[in-house]
């Protein structure tokens, strides 16, 4: 299998031109190759696909084999490999995902390779029943909830075509990820799990944050986290609508237009390298 390291932000996945090759078990797939001391290492899988209504179609698998709806940072650099590899000569690209459709604006550098990209990520959800969250009230604007022993926490929820939880907070670097992130993925109040983001107001501009991505632990970064995160920020009054969110990966650039009411998503796309996987035979692969 021939594929290509991508990362945009610091989230990382492996990326296969699905016009080319055939993976015929993607979930056991993206849980070998993700492994970061057995594998090639990464958050994931993303197949790039041929589409009846788009110009290319995305699916993409979690670490741990999960399917996901969408990703802001992977869709980035899908469409930074569609152009760089000559597969479209376009810079506004349509992408159809498990999410609904995404428009991509390439950005050109001199030397004719994309290095941005801008995303409009569509309309957040915020019906309760939708995202989907058990709780009755709807929307779910800083209500305050248990995760056993974890009290207390002021949660919002929003959905940017898969599921978010989002948890302002003081000292986010201090945080024990590991410990609370998974404690919430899997709380009852979420039937599908769920993205949970603690997040710290620096100021009405910047946010800092840090993600827990249903499926693959704390990642460097999640585009559609940052989205939900603004989101989230304007409900509680406490951002703007247009706000830098830091993360351990970089920044992203979000904005949620009042004229459409939709998120636009802007970072870089990054190619860190090329290669082939050996053909290895099951029994080999069921030792891995």
């Amino acid at each position: 299998m021939k594929f290509t390291k991508m990362h945009g932000t610091g989230n990382d996945y492996i990326y296969v031109n699905g016009f080319e090759q055939t993976i015929e078990n993607p979930s056991e797939t993206a849980t070998r190759l993700s492994d970061r001391h057995k594998g090639i290492g990464s958050d994931g899988l993303v197949m790039i696909l041929p589409s009846e209504t788009c110009d290319f179609r995305m699916r993409m698998f979690n670490s741990d084999g999960s399917e996901a709806e969408m990703c802001g940072n992977a869709s980035r650099c899908v469409g930074k490999y569609v152009y760089d590899k000559g597969l479209t000569t376009k810079t506004e690209v349509t992408l159809e995902t498990l999410a609904g459709v995404k428009v991509l604006q390439l950005f050109v550098n001199n030397d004719n390779k994309v290095d941005k990209v801008t995303v409009d990520m569509g309309e957040p959800i915020l019906d309760a029943k939708l995202i989907p969250t058990t709780f009755d009230e709807s929307p779910v604007i800083n209500k305050v909830v248990s995760f056993g022993k974890y009290t207390d926490y002021q949660v919002t929820c929003v959905s940017m075509g898969n599921p978010h939880a989002i948890i302002f907070m003081d000292n986010v670097s201090e945080l024990d990820l590991p410990k609370i992130g998974p404690v919430v993925e899997n709380a009852i109040y979420f039937p599908n799990r769920t993205n949970t983001e603690f997040v710290e107001i620096i100021s009405n501009s910047v946010l800092k944050m840090r993600v827990w991505e249903r499926g693959a632990g704390e990642t460097m970064a999640c585009g559609t986290g940052a989205c939900a995160t603004v989101v989230a920020a304007v409900l509680n009054g406490v951002a703007d609508r247009k706000t830098t969110v830091q993360l351990l990966g970089g920044n992203l650039e979000i904005e949620w237009r009042e004229a459409d009411n939709h998120v636009y998503l802007t970072g870089d796309a990054v190619t860190v390298f090329e290669g082939e996987t050996p053909n290895l035979p099951k029994q080999v692969r069921d030792r891995l």
